[in-house]
């Protein structure tokens, strides 16, 4: 399939949808608090429940995706520090630059992506991405937003505890090892399907609203290194996790790389807020840092990603 042909399917739709949220937020001013409340508390849970109930993916492959999440954000971490101190970024930028380089969006883009590019099999993996990261970035991510307040990363951590996710997944799990699941045609299989599945569009719209507001002038400096890696670093550091978990599964394994590869979350910029440091940058305040680097890299997405999926099916890498 060509470059265009492949906009055209798996990204294509991702754009349009979101441009629908972009525009409600101008027009409407678009409140997405209480659309995340649903998303979180609702449409994920039955979402991740109903993909892990009902996926073919094997157990050690699960167990394998769990563990190259931990791996690359372990690897990503590394690499922003080290990327972020050489730049001569302070805190709390720095805390900002690390969480935003380490965590893609593997929600709001990242599900709908998946799943436009590699269907069934992409949608599974992408929320068993999503449900470690989740776990991850209330633990790791805390840690890192919150360095110097114990306090506050114990606070954080104990959030972990209050992701309903987390619990979807526990009974979706005890239930498929219980041989306890209702039969995939049911009505309430077929209900869950049915919420979950419209959760997807949602994302995109309150992805599309988060980016009203943005400054492109600000991408600069540090918001150009995130970008980079992100978009550049990011994909390779997930292509070199599969490979060395050795996951058997090829379709699996490129949707993970797909999902290392999406563009900068906008979940940090709740961490940074919430769990930082009170000083702030010269230039550029960490709410305006994490908003224009999810702009930017959002943008620049949609290039980087087309791309990328095209290698990825062609099988040149895995």
């Amino acid at each position: 399939m060509s470059l265009a042909g492949i906009f055209a399917s798996a990204v294509a739709p991702i754009v349009a949808i979101g441009a629908v949220g972009y525009l409600l937020g101008r027009t409407r001013g678009l409140d997405v608090d209480p659309l995340n409340t649903v998303l979180v508390y609702v449409l994920i849970p039955a979402l991740v429940f109903h993909s892990l109930a009902t996926t073919t993916i094997d157990g050690r492959t699960v167990l394998k995706v769990f563990a190259g999440v931990t791996a690359f954000v372990v690897a990503m971490t590394l690499l922003a520090e080290v990327a972020g101190r050489a730049a001569g970024v302070e805190e709390p930028l720095l805390s900002a630059l690390v969480l935003e380089s380490v965590y893609p969006n593997s929600g709001n883009l990242g599900i709908p992506l998946s799943a436009f590019a590699f269907g069934a099999v992409g949608r599974s993996t992408a929320v068993l991405f999503l449900t470690a990261q989740a776990v991850l970035i209330y633990t790791h991510g805390v840690y890192v937003a919150a360095r110097t307040d114990a306090g506050s990363r114990l606070a954080g951590v104990r959030r972990v505890f209050a992701i309903p996710l987390v619990y979807a997944v526990v009974a979706a799990v005890a239930l498929r090892w219980l041989g306890a699941l209702p039969p995939a045609d049911s009505n309430a299989m077929e209900t869950l399907r049915l919420v979950g599945d419209s959760s997807i569009p949602l994302m995109l719209i309150m992805l599309g609203s988060q980016l009203v507001g943005a400054d492109l002038r600000a991408a600069l400096g540090p918001v150009s290194l995130v970008s980079v890696l992100k978009l550049l670093v990011a994909p390779a550091v997930g292509l070199t996790v599969v490979l060395a978990l050795g996951v058997a599964n090829t379709a699996v394994a490129r949707v993970f790389v797909l999902e290392c590869a999406t563009p900068a979350a906008i979940t940090p910029l709740i961490l940074v807020l919430e769990f930082g440091g009170d000083g702030e940058p010269t230039d550029l305040s960490a709410s305006e840092f994490v908003s224009t680097t999810v702009l930017t890299s959002t943008l620049a997405s949609m290039v980087t990603l087309t791309l990328l999926i095209a290698v990825l099916r062609s099988g040149v890498v895995l």
